[in-house]
């Protein structure tokens, strides 16, 4: 004869057994798994997406453990983020983490429930991506680039810098949206400071080499590339061909003047794709994309190269180089 408290306790070992077993087999399928798409090449874009990871692993995520990362690259080509786009909802991503405005809108058009967190979007309103930057409503939220606003700032610098400058040329990509922003805000700050301002197109390599060949044609005295991530990906390229030209560029990114490039001022972009990691944090604990306000930028870089400076026969100022984040000399 068995006790009878002996046999409940057999029983109970024996019916909660399986039941402990299906809840860790549960477990170890809810790892969560998060999807990036970047627009860039690897080679030019790991420290972002090393930023990325950092910023989940200071929030305790372990990937592997916790969470399954799911990079994609369309190494600067557009035409590739719907089928990028496709094959990360294929895998059933958690969240869709997705770097600039093409990126940001292929993975809308794409989806309307799974939820996606952008990074370095310069207008979300505008691109269509959310409602509002308070109440973004529907799936996507992120972190905007919010750089239009810095366009008077950037003018004003090159002001500071090239002695007698009249006239600048802008260099956007025509398929970038962002882009029609960026120089509604430059025009209008051109003509506040009394400048001549002329748009130039480029989407591709080629494209940018005649893009520079026209502004030195047409006497430019000065460039400003716009932010965007084809253009970003061939900034070793854009940097000789200033050098060539002998032409004062400014940029939105500081690693065009880690490249060689005069001067850059914008929005610290490793700390912008660090911050997503709060977005993904807080949508696999259960938030709404819509319900979570998208963040502005809250530290900006102003990086100089004293080498490109002399190269040019510039003389910038100590006010700028007082201000200055960098000074790579």
């Amino acid at each position: 004869m068995i006790p009878r408290r002996r046999f409940v306790m057999a029983m109970a070992a024996g019916t909660l057994a399986p039941l402990a077993g299906r809840a860790r087999a549960q477990a170890a399928e809810r790892i969560s798994r998060v999807g990036y798409l970047f627009s860039f090449v690897p080679a030019q874009g790991r420290h972002l997406w090393e930023a990325c990871r950092q910023g989940l692993r200071a929030l305790g995520y372990v990937e592997g453990k916790d969470v399954l990362l799911e990079p994609r690259w369309a190494d600067g080509d557009h035409e590739r983020l719907p089928a990028l786009v496709k094959e990360l909802l294929a895998l059933k991503v958690d969240v869709l983490v997705t770097a600039a405005t093409p990126a940001s809108r292929a993975a809308k058009a794409a989806t309307r429930t799974t939820p996606i967190v952008f990074v370095a979007v310069a207008e979300p309103v505008r691109a269509g991506l959310v409602q509002s930057l308070a109440r973004p409503g529907g799936n996507v939220t992120g972190v905007s680039l919010l750089t239009p606003e810095l366009s008077g700032r950037r003018l004003k610098l090159l002001s500071d810098i090239v002695p007698g400058l009249r006239r600048v040329v802008v260099l956007r990509n025509p398929a970038n949206l962002s882009h029609d922003v960026f120089l509604e805000e430059s025009r209008s700050a051109a003509g506040s400071l009394g400048l001549g301002l002329e748009a130039l197109q480029a989407r591709s390599a080629e494209e940018i080499d005649r893009a520079f060949d026209a502004a030195a044609a047409s006497k430019a005295d000065a460039l400003i590339v716009f932010d965007d991530p084809v253009l970003w990906s061939h900034r070793q390229r854009m940097v000789i061909l200033a050098a060539r030209w002998r032409l004062p560029v400014m940029y939105g990114y500081r690693e065009f003047a880690d490249e060689g490039g005069l001067i850059s001022y914008g929005p610290a972009r490793p700390d912008l794709y660090r911050r997503t990691a709060t977005y993904v944090d807080r949508i696999l604990k259960g938030a709404s994309p819509a319900e979570l306000p998208v963040e502005l930028p809250t530290k900006f870089e102003l990086v100089v190269n004293l080498n490109a400076a002399r190269a040019l026969g510039l003389a910038v100022p100590q006010s700028i180089l007082l201000s200055a984040d960098e000074v790579i000399q």
